[in-house]
């Protein structure tokens, strides 16, 4: 699934994002430590993987493997 980075603290390196169908969600400092970036802009776009209870485990850009 993807969506748009809302918020994102560079401090403590986590955020939030609206999902294309408008939906907020939050991201966790481990799933912006596992996507390798180094910050992420408001407005960006980017993937997001869940685990099987739906929590975030990684954002990463559209392009990235």
């Amino acid at each position: 699934m993807q969506g748009t980075v809302a918020s994102f603290d560079e401090t403590l390196r986590n955020g939030s994002l609206l999902l294309d169908d408008g939906t907020p969600m939050d991201f966790p400092t481990a799933a912006f430590v596992a996507s390798g970036l180094r910050l992420v802009r408001l407005g960006q776009r980017v993937r997001v993987e869940c685990d099987a209870d739906g929590a975030v485990v990684r954002i990463a850009l559209p392009t990235m493997p």
